[in-house]
């Protein structure tokens, strides 16, 4: 295992309301520390249409939410969320919604970032989800880094796993081939934020 930096991280900010996504983001977490950079998990609340509901401002179990000065101080970013009808999900859209300030100051300009998602269905929507999630990251002025199919496992997957990022066929596993493409992305992403901010 390489030696972890603890001066600059990779935040992987996720919703995942049935574990999926979370694998996902554990497995690209492990990648990110292959490569010597800390990994930073963080998730965000849900959101509810009930105006008088609240979450706790400390999760019950779990990676804790993210900040804005997470997100400030971050090398990179990698964004999960579950599909929902081609796009992400409320939660994470909600939490990206907020983050204006940085986009006025600048915060994550020059960063690199990446995006990974779960559907409970084969063509779910997966690809049409990951680059709506690229979006407002280029909005931010971050470099979008996919994953290139030096990663043989993106050609040999039976499950999830695209050139755009990350992705899992719901079940209550991930494939030896989804583990891999997660682990290549983190590990992408850290490398790339090494350089990026040498």
């Amino acid at each position: 295992m390489a030696q972890i930096n603890q001066h600059h991280y990779v935040l992987i900010v996720y919703y995942s309301r049935n574990g999926h996504v979370k694998m996902l983001a554990e497995q690209i977490a492990q990648g990110v520390e292959m490569a010597g950079v800390e990994a930073r998990l963080r998730t965000v609340p849900s959101v509810s249409t009930n105006c008088e509901s609240t979450e706790q401002t400390i999760p019950e179990n779990g990676d804790i939410y993210c900040t804005e000065e997470d997100l400030a101080n971050c090398s990179g970013l990698l964004i999960g969320s579950p599909t929902r009808f081609g796009n992400m999900a409320a939660p994470l859209k909600y939490f990206l919604d907020g983050t204006g300030s940085l986009w006025a100051s600048g915060a994550l300009i020059g960063k690199p970032a990446g995006v990974f998602t779960s559907t409970s269905s084969m063509h779910g929507g997966q690809e049409a989800t990951l680059l709506s999630m690229m979006t407002p990251l280029m909005h931010h002025g971050m470099l979008i880094a996919g994953i290139p199919y030096s990663e043989s496992a993106l050609s040999s997957t039976q499950k999830g796993g695209t050139p755009y990022g990350a992705s899992h066929v719901e079940s209550d596993t991930l494939s030896i081939d989804e583990q891999k493409i997660c682990q290549t992305q983190g590990k992408r992403l850290a490398l790339l934020a090494t350089t990026l901010k040498n």
